[in-house]
């Protein structure tokens, strides 16, 4: 019998061979009037070992939005289809805003890592599904079936297999 710790190692590196070359999440909060909100955010290069980390600005809606619900969603897309339910949390480290600040950072945000207005973002992973696209005719074929409520249980486990993370 495999112990939980093992699953959940397996379900780290799972996640992480999915999303690792994917550098863009689209990263989905609850708004303060209770509005999903989705929008593009780039992951900091770091292997994933159950959370993802970002960087943001406090003066944004999506700050406001973290600090009114830190609960979040990220949506990856490439080879695979990956999607990561967890909590946002803000982190003021100076040394890790500088290990993850990027020059490409200073023009987008118009600023540099060691401005007070930067922030990390880091997200603790809850769960994972991701779906593999690598036989794209078995992923369509599954989705109609879920539409039509004909799908069985080892259909949905080919293609959609769930990681819990804690």
């Amino acid at each position: 019998m495999v112990n939980d710790t093992t699953n959940d190692l397996q379900a780290i590196k799972t996640v992480n061979d999915l999303i690792k070359d994917i550098k863009v999440a689209m990263f989905t909060t609850i708004s303060t009037d209770n509005k999903i909100i989705s929008r593009p955010m780039q992951t900091q290069e770091v292997e994933f070992d159950g959370n993802l980390w970002f960087l943001t600005m406090k003066d944004t809606e999506k700050y406001d939005e973290i600090i009114s619900n830190p609960t979040i969603n990220l949506a990856y897309a490439g080879k695979s289809y990956v999607s990561i339910s967890g909590t946002a949390e803000f982190i003021e480290d100076a040394a890790k805003k500088k290990e993850y600040w990027n020059p490409i950072f200073d023009k987008m945000l118009d600023t540099t890592y060691d401005d007070p207005n930067v922030v990390l973002i880091r997200v603790d992973a809850d769960s994972a599904e991701y779906w593999d696209s690598g036989n794209t005719v078995k992923s369509v074929k599954t989705f109609v079936k879920k539409l039509t409520n004909k799908d069985t249980e080892k259909d949905r486990k080919e293609i959609n297999d769930t990681v819990d993370f804690k």
